[in-house]
């Protein structure tokens, strides 16, 4: 099959977005539109028309067409089974089959038609797989956004705790008859009352949910520097920051509290230090039963400090499912088994520097039940020309935190928005792929389980697969580096650890 070009027409002939797959010359793409319907015969329930050239293939949609143009020798059976494809793939970035609303989205499309043709030949994909490829989502962007967003938050905490303590402590030396705490000698009272009102100030001006508005700041030479200052204007400000602080609490929810806690990366990276990450892959059916669970953990070494390079690290393995342990090659297997500690089969070598090292890996495959971390159970159940849906989350492993949980709904297509009945948490509705996301900062013992009702038109298998995506601090298979010795002295050295707990699939069927 050799495809010429791809393109959406009018009736006219005229075309609204064309994409061509050979050189081609846009007068010679026109000439070829706007002689297409003089070519089409009444009467007849052909879906192609030929000329000495070329061949048309296409599918009407409306007010519209739907054409390839193919060279006379391709397959048929291949150009139509093409033209389905294309056919199926409008829907998906238009909402009506209009021309100002093919226009509107003709890039969408030129993108998604380069995802089924390549020079002019057909490419092994299917619709799941072009809305993949277009979106270019990254797991781990959302990730790194949502870490920074957390650390962001964390500052201004940081800020607000330091600017109370700092007004705490001028406000006891005064009742105690003694000078405030300053940063110098000259005029230390008025500077720490100086200093104090910038930080709150700055705090209160970069919170975006304001409550009030930011008191100004004191102006005039006078008051800069004026020696036994009482800070009348400091009081005023802490006393907004606290009412203000509590409304944020308040309206943010002590969850995002927490996730900001549990996010937050380290902030000292010691000389040794270790990443612990956990992806896991699930399956379930949408009426019960684990299909299949897999999980891969592993801990890689990061040394910058060549002092620290003879080292053991002992390992803690608290896990009772059954998990697979494996060292590296180098690692002494011997010394692993008989006492926990990971250490090179030659005492006398180092580990390499300033680079991460996979000292011991794990694995857990199981169909147990028991070991799901978060069950879903969506009931769609229908009632006339709609269907209303339940559907709920209940955490089993209650000493896990999970964050940024986001579980995502397919829904039927050129139906509109579904109806929220309750739901715990926030939800978003994004009409172009048809997805129903709910959203839930952070589910753990507290939180271990919520609900969601939504109604929308559509039959019940319209609501699978359910996919659920989350980050977490807390390792599932309670895997822990507690200590790091060296080799030489048995001594103990300083070390940090980052642990992070991924989804890589997790579908409810």
């Amino acid at each position: 099959m050799v495809l010429l070009a791809a393109a959406v027409c009018t009736k006219a002939g005229k075309a609204i977005v064309s994409r061509q797959f050979v050189e081609m010359t846009r007068t010679r793409i026109e000439g070829l539109l706007a002689a297409f319907p003089k070519l089409m015969n009444t009467g007849k329930q052909h879906t192609f028309v030929e000329t000495e050239s070329v061949r048309y293939v296409y599918q009407p949609m409306e007010k519209l067409y739907m054409v390839l143009i193919t060279t006379k020798n391709s397959n048929i059976l291949e150009d139509l089974e093409t033209l389905r494809l294309f056919s199926r793939v409008i829907p998906e970035y238009c909402r009506a089959l209009e021309e100002n609303e093919i226009s509107e989205h003709c890039f969408d499309l030129i993108f998604a038609f380069d995802e089924i043709v390549a020079l002019g030949y057909r490419e092994n994909v299917n619709l799941a797989q072009i809305r993949t490829f277009t979106e270019m989502d990254s797991h781990e962007e959302k990730v790194f956004r949502a870490v920074r967003e957390t650390q962001e938050r964390e500052a201004k905490a940081e800020m607000r705790r330091k600017a109370k303590e700092l007004q705490q402590a001028r406000r006891d030396a005064e009742r105690h008859g003694k000078k405030a705490p300053g940063f110098g000698g000259f005029g230390s009272s008025a500077v720490s009352g100086g200093v104090t009102a910038m930080i709150t100030e700055t705090i209160i001006e970069t919170e975006k949910p304001k409550v009030a508005p930011a008191p100004a700041r004191p102006s005039g030479p006078s008051k800069a520097l004026k020696l036994g200052a009482k800070g009348k204007e400091v009081d005023n400000f802490v006393d907004k920051l606290k009412s203000e602080g509590e409304n944020i609490m308040t309206s943010v929810g002590k969850r995002s509290a927490e996730a900001a806690k549990v996010l937050t990366s380290p902030i000292n990276m010691e000389s040794v230090h270790m990443k612990i990450e956990e992806k896991i892959s699930l399956t379930c059916g949408r009426d019960g039963g684990l299909q299949n669970m897999e999980l891969h953990g592993m801990i890689m070494l990061h040394i910058s400090d060549e002092k620290f390079a003879r080292i053991r690290l002992h390992v803690e393995n608290e896990d009772k499912r059954g998990v697979q342990l494996q060292t590296h090659p180098n690692v002494d297997k011997k010394l692993f088994t008989t006492e926990s500690q990971i250490g090179l089969k030659n005492p006398e070598k180092s580990f390499p520097i300033n680079s991460d090292v996979g000292v011991l890996k794990w694995r857990l495959q199981t169909t147990e039940e028991s070991f799901i971390p978060l069950t879903i159970n969506c009931w769609p159940s229908e009632s006339g020309n709609s269907c209303d849906v339940n559907i709920e989350y209940e955490l089993q492993e209650e000493s896990l935190e999970l964050n940024d949980v986001i579980i995502t709904i397919p829904l039927p297509s050129g139906v509109g928005a579904p109806v929220i009945g309750e739901i715990d948490g926030e939800y978003r509705h994004d009409s172009r792929r048809n997805l129903l996301e709910w959203c839930l900062p952070v589910i753990d013992a507290k939180n271990k389980s919520g609900s969601l009702e939504f109604s929308i038109a559509g039959q019940p298998n319209d609501f699978f697969p359910v996919q659920v995506s989350f980050i977490s601090k807390k390792n599932y298979c309670n895997i822990q580096v507690t200590k790091v010795t060296q080799v030489d002295g048995n001594s103990p050295v300083r070390f940090s650890t980052e642990t992070t707990f991924l989804v890589d699939k997790y579908e409810i069927l």
